[in-house]
């Protein structure tokens, strides 16, 4: 019987160590050379080499050449990617008996290499028992929008509940808000979630990629994984030991024709010995989106994100620190526009102004050859304040609606430890320390303090083909309500304790078939904007009511999928339920305040059934046809009626023309694809019905060598056909059409 103090864990990597023949010479105990080169034994210059445990990464030289010293004896996950190319995770031991040969795939598709999500360490997303999905560094690039819930749409069952072109929030088979996790290299956002307008605070062109869970993941993160997990992954900073101190950088600049909105990104780095650095910044602007019918006023924004990163590393482990800012001012287009006695102008309307800050510190320290201790903490600043036009005020006067501060610490500590050839396991302890400040002239909700931790262990074990994962969480969280911003005077502290848990397999019979299946449980605590909430929302037409005697909602979620694939194609099917006891929501009334419909939190029993799949085949050299649909079911079980907002039968078929590296003339493609969203004919009674439609989207792009640099040239059309159409998603819909035609063109040096 395994002991808590073997129970030290990492997830399992599970991986088929890829052979290794010697090139000449035995490297040293703390030193891992190695050569990627293709199928024919032609050396591969510029792939991408990552320790994925520490971060620490290089890319190949001319020859094929990496070499990574002052690593610490024990087992390592090392990842290889190159654009065009299957990735490749490799189960590597230091000290090494010799050094390594990576033999690469041609592959036209982009294939998820890793999941550090899924498992809280890497292991081969085949490997997870819970379906996983990720954006690549290819697809982020061609996806640059301000929100990252466009981004990752294109990922079978993700949709975005949108606001205009600005902000979007990921929805993760029928459930968003405070129901998708949002993390940033594995540690939660917090936001205000409870607003439509208010999205996740990270732009997706500062990520190497991003990871996405469908399905409840409380049992790795706690609280608000009930319908999945989307992790923003930092790319590793640049390594100098070995090698004379260097500096580079590149550069990106767009523009999109349907908002005018103009943007770029500038990222430098350089290392010197131990220690590397990286800075990156990210500009975008726009003017209103514009309908088949024509503008849409006041949906404007303006965009600057950044992020500064350093860290050092060595035998002894390494450690970083990322500063990251997120900001912006969204206009809103209001239902029942401006009010009476405004001059009407560029100013029209109301406008949110975000601003996010985050602190990070993170390392990973060796503890013994099979065991080492991962410590992440954050700090993190959000603030977000509406203002309007005031009725008889000069033009362009604005007034405070709401004014709110969100400040959050948190902190994970994680021992991971290998035990013999087959079993991998993790234990940690979590903290969070939050306190939300109502500033403004409205407070809609009370001040109010969260103190919570949880002990979590997973435990992972290899029997042959299959892979089994299991694993439990204990949560207790504290809310404190400032008395004196709550209807009635009245104190109010909640404390909740839960159990999580989750356990599942994956099998193998044969290379290229992996049969999964898991179950979980998962909760989420009621938000202190459900619970006491009293107050206009004024660029969302209503005004909302929370309840206080709201209980915690808690999720029990059945899941099985089959993924094949083989050198020409592949195929993934999932299908899930999910039973969601005291499902909270919100319902419109037959009452008004300040000319606003009163909305009221409830909450009832739910269940959430459906499934998603997709393709990928590839039945010539440079063609690629691709393929995925997605459906969701979602039920109130005390009333029988559906539930808000679930996305529509959707499904979408493209085609890939890409050209293999030819010289200076470099990588090439073309593409097609059609998107159908059938009609919504499940819809809550209080929600407005749309028409089914089809869109057409076209891109293409080359990446020429120019002097001795690569640049990417991407054009892009969305919606070619300048089609009608409101999406069921939209929140915008009751008042204006979603975008038309829209030309995005980017051009920009390889980072």
């Amino acid at each position: 019987m395994l002991t808590v103090s073997t129970m030290l864990a990492t997830i399992a990597l599970g991986l088929t160590t890829a052979p290794a023949r010697p090139l000449g010479h035995a490297t040293s105990a703390d030193t891992l050379r190695g050569r990627v080169e293709d199928l024919a034994g032609r050396p591969l210059a510029g792939a991408a080499i990552t320790v994925v445990e520490v971060g620490l990464g290089t890319t190949t030289d001319a020859n094929g050449v990496f070499v990574i010293p002052d690593l610490a004896a024990g087992r390592y996950s090392l990842l290889a990617r190159l654009t065009g190319y299957k990735p490749m995770l490799l189960a590597i031991s230091l000290p090494a008996t010799g050094d390594v040969i990576i033999q690469l795939t041609a592959r036209a598709f982009e294939l998820p290499p890793v999941t550090v999500t899924a498992t809280r360490s890497p292991v081969d997303p085949r490997l997870a028992t819970m379906p996983v999905d990720e954006l690549g560094p290819e697809s982020l690039r061609r996806e640059n929008g301000v929100s990252l819930a466009h981004a990752v749409e294109g990922l079978a069952g993700v949709h975005t509940l949108s606001t205009g072109e600005q902000v979007g929030k990921p929805v993760i088979r029928g459930l968003s808000g405070s129901r998708v996790l949002v993390l940033a290299d594995a540690l939660r956002l917090e936001d205000y979630s409870w607003s439509d307008e208010d999205g996740p605070s990270v732009d997706a062109r500062l990520a190497d990629r991003v990871e996405v869970i469908r399905g409840p993941a409380s049992m790795l993160y706690g609280s608000d994984a009930m319908g999945g997990v989307v992790n923003v992954v930092s790319a590793p900073l640049p390594n100098g030991i070995g090698r004379s101190p260097f500096l580079h950088g590149g550069l990106e600049a767009y523009g999109a024709s349907n908002n005018r909105e103009t943007g770029g990104v500038l990222r430098l780095e350089g290392a010197s010995g131990a220690f590397g650095w990286r800075a990156m910044g990210v500009g975008r602007f726009a003017e209103e989106f514009h309908t088949p019918h024509g503008p849409v006023e006041n949906t404007g924004f303006g965009s600057v994100s950044g992020e500064a990163a350093a860290g050092l590393r060595g035998a002894w482990g390494n450690a970083t620190v990322r500063y990251t800012h997120f900001g912006g001012e969204f206009k809103l287009l209001e239902a029942d526009g401006p009010p009476g006695g405004v001059d009407t102008g560029e100013e029209e309307g109301p406008e949110r102004k975000l601003g996010d800050e985050r602190v990070q510190l993170s390392g990973n320290f060796p503890l013994a050859e099979r065991a080492r201790l991962e410590v992440k903490t954050q700090w993190q600043r959000h603030s977000l304040i509406e203002v309007g036009d005031t009725a008889g005020a000069a033009p362009g006067q604005e007034t405070t609606q709401f004014d709110l501060l969100l400040n959050t610490m948190t902190a994970d500590v994680m021992a991971h430890q290998e035990i013999g050839s087959h079993v991998v396991q993790i234990v940690g302890v979590s903290g969070i320390l939050q306190s939300s400040d109502s500033r403004g002239p409205e407070p809609i909700v009370p001040d109010d303090r969260v103190r919570s931790g949880a002990l979590f262990a997973l435990e992972q074990v290899a029997f042959g083909p299959v892979q089994v994962s299991v694993g439990g969480r204990v949560d207790v969280c504290r809310l404190e309500v400032d008395p004196n911003r709550v209807l009635g005077n009245v104190a109010d502290t909640r404390k909740y304790s839960v159990v999580s848990a989750s356990g599942g397999a994956a099998y193998t019979p044969m290379p290229g078939i992996t049969i999964r299946a898991n179950v979980g449980r998962a909760w989420r605590a009621p938000t202190v904007f459900e619970l006491y909430s009293n107050g206009p929302r004024i660029g969302e037409a209503l005004y909302e009511i929370g309840r206080a005697d709201l209980t915690p909602e808690s999720s029990l979620n059945l899941d099985g999928g089959v993924e094949f694939e083989t050198h020409v194609f592949r195929l993934s099917v999932s299908a899930y339920r999910n039973r969601i006891g005291d499902f909270i929501f919100l319902a419109p009334t037959d009452q008004f305040q300040g000319g606003l419909r009163i909305y009221e939190h409830d909450q009832a029993p739910a269940v959430l059934w459906g499934g998603e799949a997709s393709l990928d085949v590839r039945p010539i050299e440079p063609l690629t046809l691709r393929g995925r649909a997605d459906y969701v079911y979602g039920a109130n079980l005390s009333t029988h009626e559906p539930l808000p907002l679930m996305p529509p039968p959707f499904g979408a078929l493209g085609a890939e023309l890409a050209s293999a590296d030819a010289g200076w003339i470099g990588r090439s493609y073309v593409n097609v694809e059609t998107e159908v969203f059938a009609k919504q004919t499940r819809r809550s009674t209080f929600d407005l019905q749309t028409d089914g439609y089809a869109l057409v989207n076209l891109g293409g792009g080359v990446s020429p060598r120019v002097g001795g640099r690569t640049v990417h040239l991407d054009v892009q059309v969305h919606n070619l056909l300048d089609q009608a159409y409101r999406n069921y998603l939209s929140r915008y819909k009751e008042f204006a059409l979603n975008p038309g035609r829209n030309v995005v063109v980017r051009l920009g040096t390889a980072f």
